[in-house]
């Protein structure tokens, strides 16, 4: 809408109302020449051009900024989240969550704090209070210190997890924080044992091949007489003979559980034969040339008039029995090389000397890893293939590769054990803690179970095994199921249900363990700790169920 001629006059009385009040036309002062107004006059009419063009390029100024304002805030408006800026909930519970979780994870640290320290004394005692600390001891301080630098780690990490945000707290985490386990600390506490293969003191078994040692072994069950036959190899060594393994008639049937021809590879000559070979090569007429007894008591050769006619009705021929020393299955004397070759070497083609189950020659020399012949195996005397590759199917199966085999002896065994001193028959509940500092020691999470014990007392020891509030499962070997395929080798070659076939099993699964766990006084034990020297396969934390302690109640005898 235009403005006409007075409204402009108006406003340019204004305008100079507002910038000159001072010199009003009307307050000239007297005495105002006419020159002076027109001058007056003049100046007015510029300042009122001046303040036009002010006023335009005011007006331009605020135009610009009236049409930026909006379109700056638009900008804003969509870029920035306005609600976050402004909310005072959200920020209040976020304070409140992680005021929370620092007071959870302090709580949580100083349990680990008080858990370490208690670990810490404990480790501190066992460490100062005994001065003698075996090699073995010194790993498991060794381990105990790591241990408790774990658990520093784990409070470390609890605290500092209310903190995590983003990348900063992964930074500050890897800064701060170190695993032991890396960088050269690692340690195991039940490593292999090194056996030191290459140093081992041997002879070599280089027999004449007509010359025999025939083998005799009565005492005991299976694990005796595979300890009387590696004893037998080690005579045939000395003696320069074949070793003529006995017959299934007479003894126990070698070839279902051992791999005879393995021996004759790893020394590659033969120098075993069986003996219905030894029979083709004596044309059915064998003849004992020399019955020469290694002990003389309780009776010469420690065989019985039972065994004797057995061996007789094998068509075998004999002379007497002859006893060259006094020796005593109870109380045997020890016997070196020497004594050996200057009582029983000869010139007779086949020599006998009995039982030698109890004979203690060479005892380091004998038991040493690998044993006393030199070969090009782990050892001679083991598990035939089937078994081998069964144990292996069983284990691939039930148990994987880490895993603690514990042989538990009960049967007939309370009686033999409280003969001993100290016994060696620990009460279930004993035995339990036993096992369950084993498993905390090897932290393993199963364990095979080789026992002849009764339910009743397998299932009370089962429920005893806790570890982290977890029961360790006791794994034995089930019966046969179709559906299962781990033991068809044996199944379809009719081995199965075969007992020195299961027992062989047995040993070769506690033998391939991670820890054994065996029982103080069997045999049956020792052959599992023979095998695992000798495939490398020993730990360190191997030993005897409750090794070092008595039990804690003992019956009294008959």
């Amino acid at each position: 809408m235009d403005r006409n001629s007075s409204d402009e006059d108006d406003d340019h009385q204004t305008l100079i109302h507002q910038n000159d009040t001072k010199h009003l036309p009307h307050q000239l002062p007297a005495g105002t020449s006419p020159t002076s107004r027109a001058r007056s006059a003049f100046h007015i009419e510029d300042l009122e051009s001046q303040i036009r063009r002010r006023f335009k390029l005011n007006f331009n100024k605020w135009y610009l900024v009236a049409v930026l304002l909006p379109l700056l805030i638009i900008v804003i408006y969509f870029s920035t989240d306005t609600r976050s800026l402004f909310s005072t909930d959200n920020f209040s519970l976020r304070f409140d969550s992680v005021t929370d979780r620092m007071k959870e994870s302090e709580l949580r640290a100083l349990n680990l704090l008080n858990q370490q320290q208690s670990l810490l004394l404990s480790t501190w005692n066992r460490m100062f209070v005994d001065n003698n600390v075996s090699g073995v001891q010194f790993d498991d301080i060794k381990a105990a210190l790591l241990d408790q630098i774990s658990l520093n780690r784990n409070i470390q990490q609890v605290l500092l997890s209310p903190h995590r945000t983003g990348n900063l707290s992964a930074e500050l985490g890897n800064a701060t924080v170190s695993d032991p386990t890396f960088g050269g600390y690692g340690f195991d506490r039940c490593r292999k044992v090194d056996q030191r293969f290459s140093e081992r003191k041997t002879i070599e078994w280089k027999p004449q091949s007509n010359k025999f040692l025939f083998a005799i072994c009565v005492s005991g069950q299976m694990s005796n007489h595979l300890i009387c036959l590696e004893k037998h190899m080690f005579f045939a060594a000395l003696l320069n003979r074949v070793l003529v393994i006995p017959s299934s008639k007479v003894d126990h049937q070698y070839s279902r559980v051992l791999d005879i021809e393995h021996i004759n590879t790893c020394l590659g000559r033969e120098v075993v034969i069986t003996f219905e070979k030894f029979m083709e090569t004596k044309r059915n007429h064998p003849h004992i040339d020399k019955f020469v007894c290694y002990f003389s008591s309780p009776q010469p050769c420690y065989l019985d008039e039972e065994h004797i006619k057995k061996l007789k009705a094998l068509g075998l021929s004999m002379g007497k029995l002859e006893a060259p020393w006094k020796e005593d299955t109870k109380k045997p004397s020890k016997k070196t090389v020497q004594d050996l070759e200057a009582t029983f070497k000869g010139d007779d083609d086949v020599i006998a000397i009995g039982d030698v189950f109890y004979a203690d020659v060479e005892s380091e020399w004998v038991m040493q890893p690998g044993g006393p012949i030199a070969h090009k195996c782990k050892t001679l005397i083991e598990p035939s293939k089937l078994i081998l590759l069964t144990a292996e199917r069983f284990i691939q199966t039930f148990l994987g590769k880490n895993y603690i085999a514990l042989h538990f002896r009960r049967h007939g065994f309370l009686k033999f054990c409280n003969a001993k001193t100290p016994s060696c028959f620990y009460p279930i509940p004993q035995a339990a803690d036993c096992i369950t500092r084993m498993v905390e020691r090897a932290n393993t999470p199963v364990i095979y179970l080789s026992t002849d014990a009764a339910e009743s007392e397998t299932g009370l020891l089962q429920s005893l095994i806790v570890v982290d509030g977890k029961i360790v499962p006791l794994v034995k070997r089930p019966h046969h199921e179709s559906a299962e395929k781990w033991d068809a080798l044996l199944y379809r070659r009719g081995l199965e249900g075969d007992s020195q076939v299961e027992a062989m099993l047995d040993k070769t699964i506690c033998a391939m363990s991670s820890v054994f766990i065996g029982a103080s006084g069997s045999t049956f034990t020792e052959d599992i700790l023979r095998l695992r020297k000798d495939w490398g396969s020993a730990s360190l934390c191997d030993e005897y169920l409750c090794q070092g302690e008595e039990p804690n109640f003992i019956a009294g005898n008959e």
